[in-house]
């Protein structure tokens, strides 16, 4: 159908990248590691130049979620899948509780499942609507997603927990850009191929004082628990501006610079704003045309992250995102391959900026009225 369809120069964006999956990375992050020359890749993660950058990616961190001094900012390798075993294998007593609503956080909830000795809740909603979390008797975690990835649905209103619950929040694909308060979270975990403009294969997991407990209680007990995912080994290297074992080096240097370059313009509350102003002009759009809508429906809980739009089934929203990929002027932007949608799935991570989406809004609309 759009196989005639040319995107006009004046609207092709700066940046082809749109994906909700690896990040924007900025070309100019790719110089700066590029100028460090012999000083920084090929050195030992124990060496002070590698332990120094993880210092101030750490510190930068603390200060952009104003997190609280008695927190720690542990930092390991392996994404947000290798964590969900790690903390269901060393952070849950008995009995974890996941709200779920769409597959990431269905597949947290399915890797605890799988624990023998520990018990899992799922408390499903429906995909494209939030999912309330709340404290559950008889449960010492629980289990909470910010932004689901797949429906491009938020979830921003935490729930209180008693003093022997952990209350853990995967923050994956909205830590950055979503509000949330992590002083009132356990477990704040996110992986830096989002927001945080790096790569994967990467945690960064901010701890309260309570979850740092549990988590020695655990290591205490007769359960086993591979050594690649012991916590006490995570927090104490991090403690040591370290990880356990050896980690990208430009992994963390990216994430470092895109968090000096996140404070530096404002830090954590200006990046909301900017995310808010994005999604207000991509919502907006898909609601104002008749071949077009969100997919979802309650406002409160679109995300500002992701944002999935639908499309009428009498435009193939495959084709057309075949012939974007094809003059090399958007990548990224298909559905999330389980959903079988008939839309598009657009990334609102920092780094893509207001004045690229608008140009994408713009060549989405000219084709299908061309068609």
């Amino acid at each position: 159908m759009f196989e005639n369809f040319n995107i006009p120069q004046e609207l092709r964006p700066t940046d082809p990248r749109f994906g909700s999956g690896p990040s924007l990375v900025p070309v100019e992050f790719m110089t700066k590691l590029a100028e460090t020359g012999t000083e920084l890749l090929g050195t030992s993660h124990r060496k002070p130049a590698v332990k120094n950058l993880v210092k101030e990616m750490q510190e930068g961190i603390r200060t952009f979620f104003n997190v609280p001094s008695d927190y720690e900012i542990v930092i390991g390798n392996g994404g947000a899948t290798f964590l969900f075993d790690m903390i269901g294998l060393g952070l849950v007593r008995k009995k974890s509780s996941h709200f779920t609503c769409g597959e990431f956080s269905s597949k947290w909830y399915k890797s605890h499942a799988n624990i023998p000795w520990i018990e899992s809740e799922n408390i499903a909603g429906d995909y494209g609507h939030g999912s309330k979390a709340s404290n559950v008797d008889g449960s010492d975690f629980i289990a909470m997603t910010l932004n689901e990835t797949s429906t491009g649905v938020q979830n921003i209103d935490l729930p209180e927990v008693d003093a022997d619950t952990i209350l853990a929040v995967d923050a994956t694909s909205g830590a950055g850009q979503i509000p949330c308060d992590i002083s009132k979270t356990d477990v704040f975990f996110f992986s830096p191929q989002k927001v945080f403009a790096s790569e994967g294969g990467f945690f960064v997991s901010i701890m309260s004082p309570k979850a740092i407990k549990r988590s020695q209680e655990i290591a205490e007990l007769d359960r086993y628990i591979p050594t690649i995912m012991s916590w006490d080994l995570a927090i104490t290297n991090s403690i040591k501006n370290q990880t356990y074992n050896t980690p990208s080096i430009s992994t963390i240097f990216f994430l470092n610079e895109q968090v000096k370059l996140m404070n530096s313009q404002g830090g954590y509350s200006s990046a909301i704003e900017y995310a808010q102003k994005k999604a207000d002009m991509l919502y907006s759009w898909a609601q104002e045309k008749p071949y077009l809508d969100t997919y979802v429906k309650g406002e409160s809980d679109r995300s500002t992250a992701v944002a999935c739009i639908d499309v009428d089934d009498k435009y193939p929203a495959g084709d057309l995102i075949k012939v974007l990929e094809s003059q090399k002027a958007v990548y990224g932007i298909d559905a999330y391959r389980k959903l079988g949608k008939n839309q598009f799935r657009i990334s609102l991570f920092h780094n893509v900026s207001f004045e690229n989406l608008e140009k994408l809004t713009k060549i989405i609309d000219l084709a299908i009225e061309q068609a």
